[in-house]
């Protein structure tokens, strides 16, 4: 993939329930583009990551407290899914509130599987044409949203994607999208 995204610094904004695949593989895609990554949570040490929402996963370092970040010392943001994780973060004020001001900056956003929820929540999705995985479309519809079934969606600053099926196309949307982001 080259080194398209050299100097820029993405947060990844996840809970506890985090499906580690919809962490991992963006992430890894993200670090071999030439970025950095920087995990954000909804509290500090560490998160449980999940396959498939059910099996534990290990954990995660959280490198830094998302109550703490500022929006502006990121390029890009990542929401991976697994249907714990948005949960967790859509009832949390200060998860909330990142994504909206991150929206507000017009820096692309990437979001797979239940990952799009936290956008709902923040406000952000009305009069997008979004994908999602197929239990929350009918929340994203009701929020104003065009859902569609297809692997990749890119409107805008949002890249969105529908399960783990999707990764390769997905990974390679998001640093499409993301490198079009000049570096600081």
């Amino acid at each position: 993939m080259g080194h398209d995204l050299q100097g820029q610094k993405i947060a990844i904004l996840a809970a506890d329930g985090v499906e580690r695949i919809e962490l991992d593989q963006p992430r890894g895609a993200l670090h071999g583009a030439g970025a950095t990554t920087e995990l954000l949570s909804i509290h500090p040490g560490e998160i449980m990551a999940k396959q498939s929402d059910i099996l534990d996963a290990g954990s995660v370092p959280v490198d830094a407290v998302v109550s703490d970040a500022v929006v502006t010392d990121y390029d890009g943001l990542l929401l991976p899914g697994g249907a714990v994780n948005p949960d967790r973060l859509r009832v949390n004020r200060d998860a909330v509130e990142f994504v909206r001001a991150f929206a507000a900056t017009g820096k692309p956003i990437a979001a797979i599987c239940h990952g799009p929820w936290t956008l709902l929540e923040a406000g952000v999705v009305k009069g997008l044409r979004l994908t999602s995985y197929p239990s929350i479309r009918t929340d994203l519809r009701n929020a104003g949203a065009e859902v569609l079934d297809q692997e990749v969606v890119v409107d805008r600053q949002f890249v969105t994607s529908r399960s783990p099926a999707d990764l390769p196309a997905f990974c390679a949307a998001v640093i499409e999208r993301f490198a079009m982001v000049p570096a600081r």
